[in-house]
């Protein structure tokens, strides 16, 4: 039997995803003892970025053909748009945050975001899928171990717990599924350009992580 193209990916893209989910990032996160001004230069950076991904899924929304996919990303923006953009305004607002003192346009982060998004503005709605694939995918893999460990700050234990939940599981089942539906149709060539993709978007990511310590 033919290997599912999500199975394809991720044996492909073997290396770069386990730096990724074993990044210093990760590592310190676990270990409780992620410094205060590494999680806040990352919560604007990442909060930046949730709102440049409700560009991406705008993208994904308007190139789907399925309707049902349409009604799943319309409940990825919505979700995006009223629950992840507000746990940044909460939070900034509790530890005293001004976004604008940050610099969220250093190399590694402009990089990430405008990947990201020239990825879906130009690509068709399985590229933006298979990107959106390696991050959430990625996010929901260490999270869910990240989870069970100590975690004294309570925000950083929220944004933990919130990429490890039942919805955003559900959401990284969903983009494999959609893959792994459409790599039955496709030929090799547009099942490697689409892994050659996922780890583009994953080491943009691994980029992305180091940021916060530089």
């Amino acid at each position: 039997m033919t290997e599912s193209l999500s199975q394809q990916i991720l044996f492909e893209n073997a290396a770069v995803f386990e730096a990724m989910v074993n990044h210093r990032f990760v590592e310190d996160i676990k270990a409780d003892r992620l410094t205060k001004s590494v999680f806040e230069r990352y919560l604007v950076f990442e909060g930046a970025f949730v709102d440049t991904a409700i560009s991406i899924f705008a993208f994904a929304t308007a190139k789907a053909v399925v309707i049902e996919h349409k009604r799943w990303l319309i409940g990825v923006l919505d979700a995006l748009a009223n629950h992840q953009i507000a746990y940044f305004e909460k939070t900034f607002a509790v530890r005293g945050i001004d976004p604008s003192a940050y610099d969220a346009d250093r190399p590694e982060v402009a990089a990430f975001r405008d990947g990201m998004l020239a990825i879906a503005r130009d690509g068709g709605f399985l590229d933006t899928v298979v990107a959106m694939f390696a991050a959430e995918w990625m996010y929901w893999t260490w999270c869910k171990v990240a989870s069970l460990c100590t975690i004294s700050d309570p925000l950083l234990k929220e944004w933990i717990d919130l990429h490890a939940a039942p919805e955003f599981e559900a959401q990284a089942i969903w983009l494999r599924n959609v893959l792994d539906k459409a790599g039955e149709t496709l030929d090799a060539a547009e099942r490697t350009r689409l892994s050659g993709i996922f780890g583009r978007a994953q080491q943009l990511e691994i980029d992305f992580h180091d940021a916060p310590y530089l």
